[in-house]
């Protein structure tokens, strides 16, 4: 599997934004910037973005929680030291980020509409709000809470802006009994069905938030990920 590196980008507000990144050793695609889960930029989201790039996407994962000095919880960390790092969240603290992101890209000679934006869990949510805020090519969200009760104080609810979905968006969403009530998923896809953009909202009952319940639904929604970035990357 192509190996992931990190590098550091100054901001234009002080801080150092750290990168990891994993370029293709083939015919470059397009660039994708990955958005990390809620514990960080984790092994598992460094393997999903050298995946990526197995398949001609440059890409870089911006780490999110950088301002705090954080790149990754490890499985001692307890969950409340999480949620309070999530809770630090703001759009524009994703956006700045995601635009220094997409610059990135930009400078490594991917054109705009051949960008897009993938986010897990967390960064499914982080996700929305970039594909609500800005014109990129295409962006899949596969999970994400904050539908209905904002994921924290200076984040919107996602029901808010999903009309305002300014390009191709896809949402994945597995059961999360704890942070996902139901019905709230098909809220969402009433509302992100009123954008001027094309839009898909696919629930995989049983298969957990992470799709770590059901490998089948894992396969065909990381599938149909591929596919919708495939689709409107090109």
């Amino acid at each position: 599997m192509i190996q992931t590196r990190t590098e550091t980008l100054a901001l234009t507000d002080g801080t150092q934004l750290r990168l990891t990144a994993a370029e293709p050793d083939t015919v470059l695609r397009g660039g994708l910037v990955v958005l990390h889960e809620a514990r960080g930029v984790t092994e598992r989201v460094r393997r999903l973005s050298g995946l990526l790039a197995e398949e001609g996407w440059l890409t870089v994962a911006p780490h999110l929680y950088h301002r705090d000095g954080t790149d990754e919880f490890h499985d001692h960390h307890p969950e409340e030291h999480v949620h309070d790092q999530v809770q630090r969240l703001s759009g524009d603290s994703i956006l700045a980020d995601t635009d220094a992101s997409f610059l990135w890209l930009s400078d490594h000679g991917v054109p705009a509409d051949r960008q897009g934006i993938i986010g897990f869990d967390v960064g499914g949510t982080a996700a929305l709000v970039v594909a609500a805020s800005r014109t990129v090519g295409a962006a899949v969200s596969v999970g994400g809470r904050g539908i209905l009760d904002p994921l924290s104080s200076a984040l919107p609810p996602l029901v808010e802006i999903a009309g305002e979905l300014a390009c191709p968006w896809l949402g994945l969403y597995g059961d999360d009994d704890e942070e996902i009530e139901p019905g709230e998923v098909e809220k969402l896809r009433e509302v992100t069905d009123t954008a001027p953009t094309a839009t898909d909202v696919v629930h995989y009952p049983g298969a957990g938030h992470r799709f770590d319940r059901d490998a089948d639904a894992a396969a065909e929604a990381w599938q149909r990920a591929r596919n919708w970035l495939d689709l409107h990357l090109r």
